[in-house]
């Protein structure tokens, strides 16, 4: 019998194997089109924009401010019987007021100015999210594509198989219980491949919603290809990097710090506020007696308000924004613990990713030299239609359960970055660097 075609339709399968779609589309150009139509990322640019306008109106409250007035009436004066004089008494007015000393309104502008910058870390954190949601949706379309690729070249050495099979059943030299077997497989193949087909679609529909177009073929990773381990090396570095830097670290923080000035700001409102008053005013036939003439009056002057009583109002604030302090104290404390919490879990499992990938690869090896074992076994008579099958299910299972160990590997790298607040588009094209654009056969297995 010549095995001349089942080899050569194993080593095709083998070619196809963790291939997917070749690509003008790759990790980094997939972002960049994500960032122009994520609408988390542009609510949080919106809201950026809200806070700063907010603070621009806070800093206004400590400007002077300039208003004017203008008045003209009608009025009728009939002095005698029969008699009837008319004027039209006019004034035109401007108020001046410059606040020298309200701390309320000081307390309100550094609130604004934390919110600003609150705002610029949620950016920071949709970002970031971004990143991560981009790298899982790429990946995700890589893994299914590999299982489907898997299965399709399953397929393909199963449908050699059969024949095979079929040929030597016909001639006598096999039983009927090779060709059911490799029939069995065959048809559980191509029920797995639809299955498998239907997934690539949802995953390559997902990545499409997310960059805002449909997505073609895209890059994938290099065949052996080397992975990194974090850097640094040193789980406590990510840990206190994490309980200082992480996003939602930041953002509790700031939050905390604009309570306390709430706390200051309600304390305010029982303070005295000093402020610089002016006026001018310009009257012309402002009564009867005066029809005619016209004056100029202009006063400025220093008003001092002190509240005195306020039916406990004042008190109360205090004492409710004293209570919000100390919750977000509280809240402050739990985000640095779950931070400091999610990066050593994410170091752990970075290293875990990393082991499992070399374990997988020395499967692989191993994985082939049974492969080859079994063809040559099969060649001599020593080994049975079922073996090969066995052995090439192996293979190919352990090669797809490889490439997903790499690509979680990355995909854990990359949120162990989140939780430092590290996380940036060059991480990024630093993972693009791993990625190559598929040869043309192996773009549609």
């Amino acid at each position: 019998m010549k095995l001349t075609p089942l080899v050569a339709a194993t080593a095709a399968a083998l070619t196809l194997l963790g291939a997917s779609g070749a690509s003008a589309l790759d990790l980094v150009q997939a972002y960049r089109l994500a960032q122009a139509n994520d609408s988390q990322l542009a609510s949080a640019r919106s809201q950026l924009a809200t806070v700063r306008a907010r603070a621009d109106g806070a800093a206004a409250a400590l400007r002077p401010t300039l208003g004017s007035s203008a008045s003209i009436q009608r009025q009728s004066y009939m002095p005698d019987p029969g008699t009837d004089r008319n004027f039209g008494p006019m004034s035109l007015g401007l108020q001046l007021s410059f606040p020298l000393f309200r701390l309320q309104n000081v307390e309100a502008l550094e609130q604004s100015r934390l919110q600003v910058s609150a705002g610029e870390v949620q950016l920071e954190l949709a970002t970031q999210d971004l990143i991560l949601r981009v790298a899982q949706a790429y990946f995700d379309l890589l893994g299914s594509q590999d299982n489907l690729a898997t299965i399709q070249a399953q397929k393909r050495a199963i449908t050699e198989q059969l024949a095979a099979a079929r040929r030597n059943f016909e001639v006598g030299t096999a039983t009927i219980t090779d060709q059911q077997e490799a029939q069995a497989r065959f048809d559980l193949a191509t029920a797995q491949e639809l299955a498998a087909q239907n997934d690539v679609e949802v995953k390559r529909a997902a990545l499409g919603t997310l960059i805002g177009r449909p997505v073609g073929d895209i890059h994938v990773l290099r065949k052996g290809v080397t992975l990194q381990g974090p850097q640094p090396a040193v789980e406590s570095n990510w840990t206190a990097a994490a309980r200082d830097q992480n996003y939602t670290v930041q953002q509790q923080r700031i939050g905390s710090e604009v309570a306390r000035r709430e706390v200051e700001r309600q304390r305010a409102a029982g303070r005295f506020t000093v402020d610089l008053v002016g006026s001018l005013a310009l009257q012309r036939n402002s009564s009867a007696s005066t029809i005619g003439v016209n004056a100029t009056v202009a006063s400025a002057g220093i008003q001092i308000a002190q509240p005195l009583y306020t039916g406990g109002g004042i008190d109360a604030r205090v004492r409710e924004a004293v209570a919000a302090f100390d919750k977000t104290r509280s809240d402050l404390e739990t985000a640095q613990r779950q931070a400091e919490l999610a990066a050593r879990q994410s170091f752990y499992v970075v290293n875990s990713g990393l082991g499992q990938v070399r374990a997988l690869e020395a499967a692989e090896r191993s994985s082939q030299l049974a492969l080859d074992s079994n063809l040559l076994g099969y060649q001599v008579g020593v080994r049975i239609n079922i073996d090969v099958l066995n052995a090439q299910q192996q293979l190919f299972t352990t090669q797809r359960d490889l490439a997903r160990a790499r690509y979680e590997t990355i995909l854990n790298g990359l949120r162990l970055k989140t939780t430092s607040g590290s996380l940036k588009e060059t991480d990024l094209t630093q993972v693009n660097t791993l990625l190559i654009q598929a040869p043309p056969a192996a773009r549609k297995p």
